[in-house]
């Protein structure tokens, strides 16, 4: 029996090529986007389950309540001794510290190299609560001697060549020599951690001594705190017992801290630390839901559009004694062998696309990586799952048909399907459809709104280079000196950071005048010399700059500050004494500049001072002229590496920064379009399925109504009104749930755009559009037929 339903299964497929086709393409193309984004989700719910004691693995994070609630992937440095030294709770309990692009000497081949590289300072203890073994298979990493360093496999072929480099030497930024001492295996990809250099943390001491002191002051989000915790731990009871540590270690702060344990598996997926937010792999995961009923909703369309050609089949299959059940089987087994060849076709497009993919979102995305037990069980319920859902209402239909009417030609549309659903059919893929477009429309322009909108700076044409950290501040201003007189550099400022450089941003609490008590709210601190406002285009609204000093007695806030304060102007400011960084700094407002985007725009803008403290200055920020860029930088280069000998002149355009904070949105606005352009194909593909048919099965009708006097517009406008009906219905269900869907999607954004009608217009005019080029040809090619050889056919 089975084997006699796929041969006829067979014979029907190949006897309508044109709707099998159809059929398979559309099904093809969301199988093979069901694939990629299992991958991207199987890849971002796998982070950190690689370690033996994951359950027991906790980051120590911190929720910090000004005059907001503030979320912080770390904890103040004194933190770990503390809760290492009072408590019982943890096994071990270990600091680390992120670093970007420090400079590394080495030699290669007895060739001396220089290059930057992330690392990743750690205590002694974390590589007791982390598995990430040596090379060797054995677990006895060791960075107990500070002057020492360990490499991933990876890193040692890139550095060196080879893994065999055990016993090597690496300068660490210049001043710090580091003996390799093991080679780790390489670090999976769904890990946190992404530097392939270990070093001790005692090598901060004169680079960041800062997370070394044992200090409650201040929180740096780039050094994170981790523990091992006992089996069976209360962590409800651990977080309720180090609630009193804030009174007893920063009993004067302002900034009231909290403390939190969170799971490792969270880490990756909580926005709240920088991991992913979860409602993407959510949309991801709709997304691909919508693809595939979009496709199996056109092969139900096809399907039952067809029972009417396949009626008299029906029909003596019954009269012959054929059984609804085995009529249904026969129909499904049809869909069973379509969707089996989807599916193959699917994966080798996934395949195809997957490189793009990783592209598109910077992954290393592989099959390799998920081709187990889960994958191929995952692909077989999808296959079963979408052959069922398209088979079974055109089998369960075509089993109903009554053979007498069949026999006699007598059946109706409603007999065979019935319009009704086909419609309701067709107006979910274009609600689809329109959602999509109308989705990334918003999108698009609130990105472009952030990227391109005036945000209190300039910052076109404005390079931006790290300096080394030791330098002494008459040799930066010398190099200021000398750069200024190359043609082209219009200014210089040295600087911690860009104004819209965040992660470089110091917040720190803040006293007014002779209030008594610190502010509620924290301020951030843009530390840069008298040149800043020039380079980057800051207007002064009241007051002036301050002057270059060998202390620290002026500065200059934002007029964000005043409005904290609860002040009516900015001059209000001017005169008055500010202390910050726990009393530590005080001076004299003499300015007030424009507000400006210190973060990007999903983030309120922030109060800011400006001082002139040299000790922090970390980049050079020149404005150039943009007519020559390439001689410039080339003069640039040459100055800079006079100055610093040994360094490598590495260097920034600032409005690539900024772009890069939306770097994210770019990527989900890049393929919500991808998206919406497959929806769209998949959804003509069934329209011109179902015109193919509608056309063939009204083509004397068509012959007649020419005889009659119709003209070719009058027969396309005969075809095309029904769907225009079925767009603006579909257009009136997608919309509320689209402006509701982005209004949500907005509320991330402080600054937002305003949805408007016309976004949602141009979507369901674009469906319109697209619908009428779909139909047309085949509508038109029927409408310029003969209609005497239209009319003699039977």
């Amino acid at each position: 029996m089975i084997k006699n339903f796929i041969k006829i299964a067979w014979r029907n497929l190949t006897k309508r090529k044109v709707f099998t086709a159809i059929n398979i393409l559309g099904l093809a193309i969301g199988f093979g986007c069901v694939v990629l984004i299992y991958l991207f989700l199987n890849h971002n719910l796998s982070f950190d389950t690689f370690h033996t004691n994951g359950d027991r693995i906790y980051r120590f994070t911190t929720q910090q309540e000004t005059d907001e609630l503030g979320y912080d992937r770390s904890v103040p440095p004194g933190f770990a001794k503390v809760f290492k030294d009072e408590y019982d709770y943890a096994e071990y309990t270990a600091r680390i510290m992120d670093w970007d692009e420090i400079l590394i000497d080495f030699e290669r081949n007895g060739t001396p190299q220089k290059v930057k590289q992330d690392i990743v300072f750690v205590e002694e203890d974390f590589f007791r609560i982390f598995d990430f073994p040596l090379l060797n298979g054995t677990d006895n990493v060791s960075l107990a001697n500070p002057k020492t360093a360990v490499l991933t496999e990876a890193m040692a072929f890139k550095l060196f060549g080879t893994a065999d480099v055990v016993g090597k030497n690496i300068l660490l930024d210049n001043r710090k020599t580091l003996t390799i001492t093991g080679v780790l295996q390489d670090i999976p990809k769904t890990s946190f951690l992404k530097a392939g250099i270990f070093v001790s943390y005692d090598n901060l001491e004169g680079i960041f001594d800062f997370a070394l002191e044992e200090n409650w002051g201040g929180i740096t989000s780039n050094m994170q705190t981790f523990g091992l915790l006992r089996p069976g731990q209360d962590i409800g009871q651990i977080e309720s017992t180090i609630l009193a540590l804030p009174e007893k270690y920063r009993p004067d702060s302002k900034n009231l801290h909290t403390y939190k344990l969170q799971p490792l598996a969270d880490m990756h997926i909580n926005p709240n630390y920088g991991g992913i937010n979860p409602t993407v792999l959510w949309i991801f995961a709709i997304i691909g839901l919508f693809l595939i009923l979009i496709a199996s909703i056109n092969f139900i369309n096809i399907s039952t559009a067809q029972a009417f050609y396949r009626s008299k089949e029906i029909g003596i299959r019954k009269v012959l004694g054929g059984q609804k059940s085995q009529l249904f089987w026969q129909f499904l087994s049809e869909t069973f062998i379509i969707s089996l060849f989807a599916l193959g076709l699917g994966f080798a497009f996934a395949f195809l696309a997957l490189p793009s993919f990783n592209a598109l979102f910077d992954l290393e995305l592989a099959f390799g990586d998920v081709l187990d037990i889960r994958f191929f069980g995952f692909l077989l319920f999808v296959w079963i799952a979408v052959a069922f859902l398209s088979g079974s209402y055109p089998g369960v239909l075509m089993s109903r048909i009554i053979p007498v009417l069949a026999l006699k030609g007598k059946l109706n549309q409603n007999a065979t399907g019935g319009t009704t659903t086909r419609k309701v059919l067709v107006v979910a893929q274009f609600a689809v459809s329109i959602v999509l477009i109308a989705a990334t429309i918003i999108i698009s322009r609130q990105i472009d709104y952030a990227v391109n909108s005036d945000i209190g700076f300039d910052k076109e044409s404005i390079v931006m280079t790290e300096i080394p950290g030791d330098i002494e501040e008459d040799k930066l201003y010398a190099l200021k000196d000398r750069l200024r007189n190359i043609v082209g550099v219009e200014h210089v400022s040295a600087c911690l950071s860009s104004p819209g450089g965040a992660d470089s941003n110091w917040g720190t609490g803040v006293q007014y005048s002779t209030r008594p008590e610190a502010e509620e709210f924290s301020i951030a601190a843009k530390l840069a010399d008298e040149d800043y406002l020039e380079t980057f285009g800051i207007p002064l609204v009241a007051g002036r700059n301050f002057i270059k000093r060998d202390t620290l007695d002026e500065l200059l806030v934002n007029e964000k500050f005043g409005k904290k304060l609860g002040l009516d102007s900015p001059e209000e400011m001017l005169g008055k004494q500010i202390a910050v960084n726990g009393g530590r700094q005080k001076a004299t407002i003499v300015g007030v500049v424009r507000d400006f985007h210190t973060y990007s725009f999903s983030e309120e803008i922030a109060p800011v001072f400006i001082a002139p403290m040299s000790d922090n200055y970390g980049e050079l920020a020149l404005k150039i002229d943009a007519r020559n860029t390439k001689d410039i930088l080339a003069k640039i280069s040459d100055t800079w590496s006079e100055t610093f000998k040994g360094f490598i002149f590495d260097y920034r355009f600032l409005d690539e920064r900024v772009a890069e904070q939306y770097e994210t949105e770019q990527r989900y606005l890049a393929l919500s379009k991808i998206f919406a352009g497959l929806a769209i194909f998949i959804g003509c593909l069934g329209l011109y399925g179902l015109i193919l048919f509608f056309v063939g099965q009204r083509i004397k009708e068509i012959g007649i109504r020419k005889v009659l006097g119709s003209s070719t517009s009058g027969i396309l406008a005969l075809f095309t009104v029904d769907f225009i009906k079925l767009i603006l219905i579909a257009g009136a269900i997608a919309t509320p749930f689209t402006w509701w869907a982005m209004k949500r999607w907005l509320e991330g954004y402080e600054y937002q755009i305003e949805i408007q009608w016309w976004y949602f217009a141009i979507a369901i005019v674009a469906i319109i559009g697209i619908t009428l080029i779909t139909i047309s040809y085949q509508t038109i090619k029927a409408s310029l037929a003969n209609p005497v050889k239209s009319l003699r056919t039977e």
